[in-house]
Parts: structure tokens; sequence; C-alpha cells
């Protein structure tokens, strides 16, 4: 791969490492050459960063795929390590073709690469004859991802495992200024109006910039495509629960359907040989799967395999399924509330509800029954009868009353009289003492 392509071209990568990558293509791009016998003498060994190709335990290929991945080995994979798109390829077929290997396992660790090469790569992963599973221990991201899906079955070595970054990232890297700085310019001759659209020796422009962003869609739509297909869920899901570009740890992992679940590789090789390939049924994709080390045709385990093949698992698992269908009756019914009981025996008998799912549909029903009850006694209510002010009668017609009468007969029918004094006793007092001839007006009321 050539420094420019490094800079420039789509990375599905986690963006630090890209950074990373980036900082030591960069300084060769100034002219700045690392000096490999220097750094071998500084760490005091030499970088021996070579592929290993692939190990066999018990019948179990196990092909490492750690560090950076590019197509070609190159100079950031001797100093660091990495992996070779085209040297894994190579060792997949040697597996795939090997009558000691009736399994393999890809054991990633990987924070993702370049786009070129990895598509590749993981057809082949697609489309081995052989059952491959992928155990991820400590990253597997993005590009790494992308080939790690494309097996029978993923899984994490353990809670910590970061797994996700679905995503494509591109770069451009303007140098004119750096290049003035130094005297040097440069003169691009081209023929194409986009040959060199994203040159790096001029500042992005508008055009170059919607050029490289309809290279990254369409590279992450190829990237969610091959997801989909590969975890057996649709595009939307992809895009919904596992493409943004966030990375997943563990259990998320998990939940998010990136991954099968969490085994270490001790586990996943004594598991592959226990009577394989016998134990490997549930890795295979399709319908069919020939294994050519026991030269027969392995099925997919289904319900109907199990019960023909392991009777009394079968019956435990029915006898479990029916505790627990019986538990789940016993939840819903809990939540009736008197007058809902046909609520209650559909969600009884629908095999899914669960007693918060009653809990809601009950308590749902029970408002509305209220609602329209008390909607129907508004309607249903007689209209009020009009309050009508009794007709103000004048002080003199009830002079020839009992003094006890006369006060409340003016009471009831005079406001004035109800204004001025605190209540109907006061009133009955000052007529009393009105009569008794103790009271002195000192002016006449209105």
């Amino acid at each position: 791969m050539k420094i420019l392509d490094i800079l420039t071209a789509p990375w599905a990568i986690e963006p630090a490492k890209l950074l990373e990558i980036q900082a030591v293509y960069a300084t060769h791009l100034r002219g700045e050459k690392i000096d490999i016998a220097a750094v071998e003498k500084e760490l005091g060994r030499a970088l021996n960063n070579e592929a290993q190709g692939y190990a066999i335990r018990d019948g179990v290929a196990i092909i490492p795929m750690e560090g950076v991945i590019a197509k070609k080995a190159n100079l950031f994979s001797k100093i660091s390590g990495g992996v070779s798109t085209e040297l894994a390829a190579r060792d997949l077929r040697d597996a795939m073709n090997d009558p000691a290997v009736h399994s393999i396992i890809l054991s990633i660790d990987s924070p993702g690469g370049t786009v070129d090469g990895t598509q590749a790569l993981a057809d082949i992963v697609s489309a081995s004859t052989k059952p491959i599973v992928t155990l991820a221990d400590g990253t597997m991201a993005s590009a790494a991802y992308w080939i790690g899906s494309a097996a029978n079955s993923a899984y994490i070595a353990d809670s910590t495992t970061i797994v996700g970054s679905i995503g494509v990232v591109a770069t451009h890297t303007d140098i004119s200024k750096a290049q003035e700085r130094e005297g040097v310019k440069t003169t691009e001759i081209f023929a194409g109006q986009y040959k060199r659209i994203a040159s790096n020796y001029a500042p992005l422009s508008k055009e170059g910039r919607q050029t490289m962003q309809d290279q990254v869609d369409y590279t992450y739509s190829l990237f969610v495509s091959a997801v989909a297909s590969n975890r057996g869920v649709s595009t939307d899901t992809v895009l919904a629960d596992m493409a943004d570009g966030r990375i997943f740890i563990g259990q998320q992992a998990i939940d998010a359907g990136l991954v099968d679940g969490v085994i270490t590789l001790d586990a996943l090789v004594a598991q592959l040989n226990s009577g394989a390939p016998q134990s490997i049924k549930t890795m295979t994709k399709g319908n069919t799967v020939d294994v050519k080390a026991e030269n027969k045709v392995i099925t997919p385990l289904t319900a109907e395999t199990i019960a023909a093949e392991y009777p009394e698992i079968a019956a435990g698992f029915r006898a479990q399924g029916a505790a627990d269908e019986r538990d789940r009756i016993a939840a819903i019914e809990a939540q009736l509330i008197p007058g809902h009981e046909a609520l209650i025996g559909k969600l009884k008998f629908d095999g899914t509800s669960n007693a918060g799912d009653a809990a809601q549909a009950v308590l749902a029903a029970e408002k509305s029954s209220r609602q329209a009850a008390a909607k129907s006694m508004a309607d249903e209510a007689p209209a009020p009868v009009a309050y009508v002010a009794a007709p103000f009668a004048s002080a003199d017609q009830f002079e020839n009353l009992p003094l006890d009468e006369r006060c409340q007969a003016k009471w009831d029918s005079d406001p004035a009289i109800r204004a001025e004094f605190r209540s109907l006793a006061a009133y009955k007092g000052y007529e009393t003492a009105m009569a008794a001839g103790r009271v002195k007006q000192l002016s006449g009321r209105a």
C-alpha cells in the first residue's frame, strides 16, 4: 500500500488507531524515514512481527489475527505487528484443505484496518466448507468485525472484550503549507475531471469533500449489508442497533446481537472436539455442510433432532417449559381486577405476555372503563334547576310580626342587613335593643 493511500483511503478502524497509523506514515511523507535497525537496537531485540500461520489443536486450526489489518504486510506491520488479509486468506485456504483440520477458530484482537482486502477475506470466511468460529479476545472492531462476523458463530473471550465500531472513515491531508515552508512546490499534471479532485497538495474543495463522502457512504453500505447477511438480521436492525460507530463491551455486544456469547479459547476448542464434528452442528451455516474429515453431511440442530438424539434432554426442556408456562399464567391471573376476566383470559393464553404486561393492560382497561362510566353518568344526569332569588320585600310588611319572625323575614329578604350584621343573632340583638329603647340612632339608614 502506498503512503498516500494510507493517508487518504477509506478505513474501517477505530479512529484513535487510525490517527496513530497516519502519524507514522506522515513522518515518511515528510522525508523522516524510520530506521528499523535503530528501533531494534533501542528495543534490544529484533522486530519479528511476521505472520505466524496457524496452529492445530486436536483437529481445530487456530488462526491468529492480531493488530491492524492491511492487504499486504508492510512497514507498519513489521514495526507494530498486524494482519495481512492476503496471508490470512492463504492460511484459511490451507486449513480448509488440511485433512487434519475439521474446524477453524479465528482468534481476533484487532482495532480494524483498511477496507481494501477486508471484504475479500470476509467472503472466504463465509464460503468456508468447514465450520469457522470467531473468538474475539481484547478487541474486534470495524474491519476486524467485518471479517469475524462472517464466521458461523462469533464469541468473546471475556466481559471486557470490545466489539463494534462499525463504520468507515477517510481523511484528507493537505501538505501544501508544509512543502511551502520547506521551499517545495508540487505541480500536478493530470487528465480527467475527478483524477485529482482531492489532491493532497491543495486545500480540500467542496467537490473533493463530496467525492470522498460518496466513497465512504458506499463502502459503509457494503459493510452494513455484509453484517446483516452474516448475522442473519435486516439492514434496518444493523443500522438501528449495531452500525452507528459505537463500541460495545462484553454483555453489551451480546445484547446488541454482535456476538453469540462468552467462551474461553480452551473451552471452545474442547467444545469443537467433543465428538467432532457432531458437536459443531449449531455452528454451521445454511442447510448442510460437507465435513471432509468425517465424509458425512451435517444438518443444523433442530427440535426434532434433539428429541431423536437426546430424549432425556428434550423431556427436561418440555418439563421446564411447562413449569415456566404455569408460573407465567399464575402471575397474570394475580393481576385480575373484577370486570376484566376476558382480558386476563386472552393474556394467559397468548404465550408471550408476562405479569407486567398484564398489569399494564388491566390498569389501562380499568381506567378506560371508569372514564366511560363517568361520561355516561354525566350524559344521563338531569339538567340543574336554575336559582331564582326570592323577591325583595319592603320592611313595613314585617312590622306586625313577632320579633323573632320579623328578624328572620328581614334577614332573609334584605341583603343590606346581611352585609351590615355578622349573623342573624347579632341582628336579633340589635332589633331587641331597638324595641326596648336602648339604642339611639345618630343618623338614619338608607
